[in-house]
């Protein structure tokens, strides 16, 4: 569907469409700005969540549990985001199909920053009982469809635009979004958390965050929609053929690209949660270490991980992004054997661990997010690609907070490292049987 026939179905998008009746077209480094603006704001939801099920959920929704446990339950919701993720790629697939891409894209964000805000006005376990934790895990999976729904096609487009000898750093600039994201979610829950009585967090502060999230992906949208409606990106995807194709073809024709790119990133996917997540919940369970203060450590550690991710669009560009995805994966392996530990070593162990790991997550993270999508044949492309990034998320970090806090919790942080190598070796065994890789990508 071109953009001339594309049906305009929201005022944003007429908006989008308004900024270029004079035919000016958009330079190419706007695609990076929107990839970077659109990962942002979806980072900024997730991070924000991720702190809330530590230090919000297992007292507001299951205060009727022990610490531990509420903890695990609210880590339980939290993953039927990365379950529900497929769902939302198929059903926005065919919205795509049927209505153009401004449509799929404004329905979907729409619904994340409504789940989001619905959130906010969650009543707890004291009003309602078990029905507070059904619609939390409502919303949370009204998020995740509408993550599956908000792939635009962007970054694909932005690594097949690369340069020559560029593609390690194009294909780093969309995972700058996550290390941002978390900068800002952490701040402000440590600034609710230092300016509030406790009581008063857990009774409105922490609600604040969730406005916030629907703030920005309203702006987020107009960003993205500015971009991808307009006529000039419109020919771009037609001539790159980033058209979705039906998923069930897809699946059939490309189910080994699709398999093998989902668990090529698994060691990076896996560090993602063990440096974000689990590592709150740890030290909020089991240390005396306040969470404001964590979450200014998770703050610089973040920063530390934009230089890496930075970093390693050079050194692909140099090695190869193979070479870098296979080096840091063993790298991650050896950070399993003894790292976690550090959560047990005070103040300044748990810095060292924080700083070490997103050190490690943005080496390996900057380079993991689409490592084949060149590899589908074109038809199917914007479609494998979407799916292939839904079973990376759901394989390698859906479930990695629960299962590390249980494992950790019951056997010691040993278990927690055994699991964060469990995913180093999905990686390399990944790259080591598609020997096609070094060719793709290296």
């Amino acid at each position: 569907m071109s953009a001339d026939t594309a049906p305009t179905t929201t005022q944003a998008e007429r908006d989008a469409r308004a900024l270029h009746d004079d035919g000016h077209p958009i330079a190419p480094g706007e695609i990076a700005i929107g990839v970077v603006v659109g990962r942002t704001s979806e980072f900024f939801d997730f991070f924000v969540y991720a702190i809330a099920s530590v230090l919000v959920f297992p007292k507001l929704i299951f205060p009727q549990l022990d610490p531990l446990q509420g903890t695990l339950w609210s880590f339980a919701i939290f993953a039927l985001a990365f379950v529900a993720r497929p769902v939302g790629t198929v059903i926005f697939t065919a919205i795509d199909r049927a209505y153009g891409r401004g449509a799929k894209l404004t329905t979907a964000l729409f619904l994340l920053g409504g789940s989001t805000a619905a959130i906010a006005f969650l009543p707890g376990y004291e009003s309602i009982g078990i029905g507070a934790a059904l619609l939390l895990a409502l919303f949370r999976m009204g998020q995740g469809v509408a993550l599956g729904g908000s792939w635009d096609g962007l970054a694909s487009l932005l690594a097949i635009n690369a340069p020559a000898g560029k593609r390690g750093w194009y294909a780093m600039i969309p995972q700058l979004g996550a290390p941002l994201g978390l900068i800002v979610a952490s701040l402000l829950f440590m600034f609710l958390i230092s300016a509030l009585p406790a009581q008063d967090f857990l009774d409105w502060g922490w609600r604040y965050p969730f406005f916030v999230a629907f703030a920005i992906n309203v702006v987020a949208l107009f960003a993205r929609l500015r971009i991808v409606v307009t006529p000039e990106y419109a020919a771009l995807f037609e001539d790159k053929s980033l058209e979705p194709a039906p998923l069930t073809e897809t699946v059939r024709s490309e189910w080994k690209v699709i398999l093998t790119g989902a668990f090529a990133p698994l060691a990076s996917f896996a560090l993602f949660h063990m440096v974000t997540v689990f590592p709150l919940s740890w030290v909020f369970l089991f240390t005396e270490e306040t969470p404001a203060r964590f979450l200014m450590i998770e703050a610089v550690a973040a920063f530390v991980g934009v230089l890496a991710i930075i970093a390693s669009g050079r050194l692909a560009d140099s090695f190869g992004r193979r070479t870098v995805l296979g080096a840091t994966a063993a790298a991650i392996a050896a950070f399993s054997g003894f790292a976690p530990q550090l959560l047990d070593a005070g103040e300044a162990g748990e810095a060292v661990f924080m700083i070490l790991g997103f050190a490690l997550l943005g080496l390996s993270f900057g380079q993991s997010s689409g490592a084949l999508s060149s590899e589908f044949l074109p038809r199917h492309r914007y479609t494998g690609s979407a799916f292939t990034s839904d079973l990376a998320w759901l394989f390698g970090a859906g479930f990695a907070p629960m299962v590390a806090l249980w494992l950790s919790s019951s056997f010691g942080l040993i278990a927690a490292g055994g699991y964060l190598l469990s995913g180093a070796v999905g990686t390399l065994v990944a790259l080591w049987l598609n020997r096609e890789l070094a060719r793709t990508i290296g």
